[in-house]
């Protein structure tokens, strides 16, 4: 019996010891709840990424078919924008035009009078030298035999076209 006095057989001796005490006390029992309880967590946890892993997908469709909604909601803007902005200008222009159209008829219409009254002017002064030219003339060569001999023909010409 040599090997009782050798340190390994009573460090065999105190290992099956120690391991027989563990089983006694039930602690492989207790490692197996503790190792089940473990694993069912962890199975939990599992279960609850994946589910917030199929939310974050749903979340992640969601916000996508908002993306794209948003940017089909921008480009309509963006169009109905330039399509404002066009007919904007093209009321723009037609309002400009009339306002030229009104504003070059009223310029024309005040040339017009303005001719008008010119040339109503010249009449005028045309008519006036006429008077004082013939009046200048009859002054100077009407003698009283021939006035009267001018108003008897007037006074003939007038009855014959009276009657």
């Amino acid at each position: 019996m040599e090997f009782i006095t050798e340190p390994e057989f009573w460090v065999a001796v105190s290992f099956f010891i120690f391991v027989g005490a563990l089983f006694y006390l039930g602690v492989h029992k207790k490692i197996a709840t503790l190792l089940d309880a473990r694993a069912a967590m962890i199975e939990k946890e599992l279960e609850e990424a994946r589910r917030l892993r199929d939310e974050a997908e749903k979340v992640l469709a969601d916000y996508r078919r908002k993306q794209a909604g948003a940017v089909t909601e921008a480009e309509n803007i963006i169009a109905l924008a330039a399509k404002e902005a066009e007919t904007f200008t093209a009321e723009t222009r037609r309002s400009v035009k009339e306002h030229f159209d009104r504003r070059m008829k009223l310029a024309e219409d005040k040339i017009a009078r303005a001719e008008t009254e010119a040339v109503r002017e010249v009449r005028g002064a045309a008519v006036d030298a006429a008077v004082a030219a013939a009046q200048t003339l009859i002054a100077a060569k009407l003698t009283s035999d021939r006035a009267e001999k001018l108003v008897a023909e007037s006074i003939d010409t007038l009855r014959s076209k009276l009657n």
